[in-house]
């Protein structure tokens, strides 16, 4: 700094915001904006869908190929129903972790229903774009992965648990957990795993019940359906309650 030179203010002074001891501001942020332009958009609640990158819409010898158009048919309805809503505000909005597979097919389908959609990405080191589909003014870019993960659930009134991987069963197991210990109250929340054969082979729920790993009534938690029909009906005629 030269002499007689005003010295930076310390919220323009990048070095310092980028800095170990700023990370308290930067994490703010990343509540402060999601929750600004949430509010701006009048969207009420959401519907996250959970699932694979790893689906292409064009990869018909893939096992996923099937469930990337069975989400985007799933979104669709969803979609084209809660724009009918009349409550003020966008309820029930679809709503990803932004990047392309699955969740580019629940953006898609929204997006072909004249709906809007929430992408809310993550800075990782095998970056991945924004997937084409989002609502350019509805998405979102996080680096802490602990607040993006907040910000997926908070105006989630329903989970949709597509077939997936790490990401995904971290999420649903996550969401899962908060539920049994009581942080969301399971009547607030409705957990849908889709593909019933996937999540079979998957996750032995029964096997964790017979060992006493968890409780009888924790296999309630969660709803299944195997085809867009059926989980559009089970969304629709669950979440009309919230309204």
């Amino acid at each position: 700094m030269r002499k007689n030179e005003h010295p930076e203010k310390a919220y323009k002074n990048l070095e310092f915001l980028n800095s170990d001891e700023a990370r308290t501001i930067r994490i703010l942020s990343e509540y402060i904006e999601p929750l600004s332009r949430l509010d701006e958009n009048k969207v009420n609640s959401t519907v996250l869908f959970l699932g694979s990158s790893k689906a292409r819409p064009d990869e018909t010898d893939s096992v996923l190929h099937k469930y990337y158009w069975e989400t985007e048919e799933l979104a669709f309805r969803l979609a084209k129903w809660a724009i009918k809503l009349k409550p003020k505000g966008k309820n029930f909005v679809v709503c990803t972790g932004g990047g392309p597979g699955l969740m580019e097919a629940a953006n898609r389908g929204a997006a072909r229903a004249g709906g809007k959609s929430i992408g809310m990405n993550v800075s990782i080191p095998a970056e991945q774009l924004p997937n084409a589909y989002i609502s350019p003014e509805l998405s979102f870019i996080f680096h802490y992965f602990f607040m993006r993960k907040f910000w997926l659930l908070n105006r989630a009134k329903a989970v949709v648990a597509l077939p997936g991987g790490f990401g995904t069963l971290d999420e649903l197991f996550e969401v899962l957990t908060l539920i049994q210990t009581g942080k969301i109250h399971k009547d607030q929340l409705i957990i849908l795993l889709y593909g019933k054969k996937y999540w079979n082979e998957i996750v032995d729920f029964e096997a964790l019940r017979r060992n006493k790993t968890i409780d009888p009534g924790d296999a309630a938690l969660f709803l299944s359906s195997s085809t867009p029909e059926e989980a559009y009906s089970v969304l629709k005629n669950n979440l009309i309650k919230f309204l």
